[in-house]
């Protein structure tokens, strides 16, 4: 398919799967992805905003608004419980997605999961600077401090990854969302406390999640001692340089843990990390997408053309691109599983058409 007839549509099949209410469906036809996930959700508004579709995007963070404004007594608690050094169960914590007209998600679901709430402090500021929209600040007040309160309390806490999976340990890329956050609301609004704790993740980050002179994958407190839990890499560290900060892509650092993931993850298009089995860890388009975004600033423009047009290879014949494909899969005897007990991986998954977006427009 034409990339620009991919472009088209993939804003279109976005507009189409955003509630009226203003969440966005991670997949409307994967029964396990019919929420609004405040992460997933950011980075596809972010992704409307760079191509021009602003109130989509503004429907989007109204949307995180109302499902949030109402949370401060449960906060509350949350901070007491904290404050008392009292035991706290991961149901007790805010939701890391929601029903698609705003309800809680109150299934078995790995709730306890930070990184949408940095990520969507940082794509509002991003909304804002975009459409000049300063008014939302005040109208959305309320849910703003609300987040900013919880992710001061509990950005050092363990949580579920990006990929809703290992919830005992503490991970950069998830770090990075709520430096994002943080960061660029404390720019904006000119409040030194929350930049300064934006700058203690950072120092947080490069003195505990590194290792080899690489970011790793998670880190774990060992007898108040802070250390790498696994070793390894996973391609949602490419965040801490795009579009978060933390470090620049050209960072030695970063550069060394982009090496790392080209050795490990990457084929045509990237894998998750190592020991991934969910469909057999095959190649993620969106990832593949963050990938040639990193290489573009880079200056590496024909490798980023490459897996623009390696993603746009992948969509069916409507359009749709999905969540990741089976060419070289890290697990290939339990891909099978996965298709026997829950059908083909998510197809169309938004995520995938919002990052193609990012990378086209960057390219153009």
């Amino acid at each position: 398919m034409e990339l620009e007839q991919l472009v088209s549509i993939s804003k279109d099949i976005i507009k189409l799967n955003q509630h009226p209410s203003g969440g966005y469906v991670a997949s409307p036809l994967f029964s396990t992805y019919s929420y609004s996930w405040l992460r997933d959700g950011t980075f596809i508004a972010n992704a409307m905003d760079r191509v021009g579709e602003t109130k989509s995007a503004e429907q989007f963070y109204r949307w995180v608004h109302r499902v949030l404004k109402d949370k401060r007594p449960r906060l509350t608690e949350l901070m007491r419980k904290h404050e008392n050094r009292e035991w706290i169960d991961r149901s007790e914590f805010l939701g890391t997605r929601y029903h698609l007209d705003g309800r809680d998600d109150h299934s078995e679901w790995g709730h306890f999961q930070l990184d949408g709430y940095g990520a969507w402090i940082w794509g509002l500021v991003e909304h804002i600077r975009i459409t000049g929209h300063m008014t939302l600040l005040e109208e959305f007040r309320e849910s703003i401090e609300i987040t900013i309160d919880y992710v001061m309390t509990f950005w050092h806490y363990p949580n579920f990854d990006c990929w809703e999976e290992y919830p005992d340990y503490v991970h950069p890329a998830t770090l990075a969302c709520l430096f994002g956050g943080l960061k660029a609301l404390g720019e904006l609004e000119g409040r030194p406390a929350l930049i300064e704790k934006a700058d203690l993740i950072r120092q947080f980050i490069h003195t505990h999640a590194v290792h080899e002179g690489r970011f790793v994958k998670s880190i774990h407190c060992v007898n108040e001692v802070w250390q790498p839990a696994l070793h390894g890499v996973d391609a949602s560290l490419m965040w801490l340089a795009l579009p978060f900060g933390v470090c620049e892509p050209s960072d030695p650092i970063m550069l060394k843990t982009i090496h790392a993931i080209e050795g490990d993850l990457k084929h045509e298009g990237i894998q998750r990390y190592i020991e991934d089995s969910y469909y057999g860890g095959g190649e993620w388009l969106l990832l593949t997408a963050w990938y040639g975004w990193i290489q573009l600033e880079l200056g590496n423009k024909q490798e980023a053309e490459r897996c623009l047009s390696w993603i746009a290879s992948k969509s069916d014949s409507l359009g749709r691109l999905p969540e990741q494909v089976d060419d070289h899969l890290r697990e290939p005897r339990v891909y099978g599983e996965w298709i026997e007990k829950h059908g083909g991986p998510a197809l169309p998954l938004i995520w995938s058409h919002a990052m193609f977006l990012v990378l086209s427009d960057r390219l153009k």
